[in-house]
């Protein structure tokens, strides 16, 4: 029977969930790297016993870790991350210039198909490269040092290069989100890049649809057709039918379109999940109700998925890299919280149940599915 690994980043270490394909009963290891801050961890599609994470602490700086035993042991591989080309500047919130500089990884992001090469998205807003298992870093300098970049500003948790999405037709396709610059695709490797926000529109900047200036939270796809992109904006859900050249809204009847994370179905590519939270500024959700929305449709028509989660006095936050999900037939949705809970629904977002209720605060929540 297949097994499941649920990788989780916590603001105090990482956990590691793992269970058989009933996903009933959970082994739980961790914390690992105790009192760490973990804002990411994610397994390597090509082996999977490797884990890439990115755990840091003020007085030891940035470290990326790696196992090569599904977590049992880790061995720090590397940490140094250098801006290349020229130094440059972006906008500040006051628009007064602002140098790069490196603060932390927010994601790390495997090659589909090498278990050595590996992406990581950074503060300032960059993206990185290594082809070494992690050991070397290399900066793909053409998106910091695009025509816009003068012009990105940071969004309230920093200017964050926060999701890398790989397109598995195409490994030279590579999308990216930054707040508060917007989504970005690359055909070339990561040399060029090209904004991809038309469609677009934010009324809290200058130009509500500009190029460059929106805040993306999170960019998904479904691996059989990569093509079609959805979008948890700022405000809004979005979707794009062409690689990201047009969005158009999908938020439909959902109780507000502010939110984060946003996931697909494994088998399902038209049926997407998001959570709802009352605002930008009461990151909660609406009427202290957790609840998960899915649609069948692509968008625009929403259900409340509820059986299993609190819906009174519920007011935890989910970010933007805590959804997950698992390919198993009956495919397993995941979430974790800010209030230290992970759930699974075994059934696709119909019934939920914790797996670990006490954690430190979820950052990001990354699923394996093992044979």
């Amino acid at each position: 029977m297949s097994k499941v690994r649920v990788l989780a980043g916590t603001h105090k270490g990482a956990f590691i969930l793992t269970s058989d394909g009933k996903r009933q009963q959970w082994d739980v290891s961790g914390p690992h790297f105790a009192g760490w801050e973990v804002y990411h961890l994610k397994g390597s599609p090509a082996d999977p016993n490797r884990i890439y994470c990115a755990p840091s602490t003020g007085w030891h700086g940035q470290v990326i870790q790696r196992s090569d035993d599904g977590g049992k042991t880790w061995e720090p591989v590397g940490n140094k991350f250098s801006y290349e080309g020229t130094p440059g500047t972006h906008m500040w919130y006051d628009g007064t210039p602002h140098p790069w500089e490196f603060k932390r990884v927010w994601h790390i992001e495997p090659s589909l198909s090498d278990p050595d090469k590996v992406y990581a998205g950074v503060e300032d807003a960059a993206i990185f490269e290594s082809g070494d298992g992690g050991k070397n870093w290399t900066e793909l300098p053409g998106l910091r040092e695009h025509d816009t970049a003068k012009g990105w500003q940071p969004g309230a948790g920093g200017m964050c290069l926060h999701t890398i999405v790989l397109d598995p037709s195409d490994p030279k396709r590579i999308y990216v989100a930054i707040s508060a610059a917007g989504a970005f695709r690359s055909d070339d490797g990561g040399a060029s890049w090209k904004p991809i926000n038309r469609g677009l529109h934010s009324q809290y900047i200058p130009d509500p649809t500009a190029e460059v200036g929106h805040c993306v939270h999170r960019i998904a796809m479904h691996r059989n057709r990569p093509g079609v992109l959805f979008m948890q904006k700022h405000w809004d859900v979005m979707r794009s039918d062409d690689a990201g050249d047009n969005w158009r809204e999908v938020s439909g009847n959902l109780p507000t379109d502010f939110g984060f994370a946003i996931d697909v179905h494994a088998h399902e590519p038209e049926t997407i999940y998001v959570v709802p939270i009352k605002s930008d500024s009461e990151h909660f959700p609406p009427e202290g109700k957790l609840r998960v929305f899915r649609s069948r449709s692509g968008g625009n028509e929403w259900e409340a998925l509820t059986k299993g989660l609190p819906q009174s006095n519920c007011f935890v936050n989910v970010l933007r890299d805590a959804m997950a999900v698992d390919t198993m037939d009956d495919c397993g949705i995941y979430f974790g919280t800010t209030g230290g809970q992970v759930y699974v629904s075994a059934d696709a977002g119909d019934n939920w149940a914790p797996i670990v209720r006490d954690l430190p605060p979820v950052l990001s929540v990354e699923v394996q599915t093992l044979a």
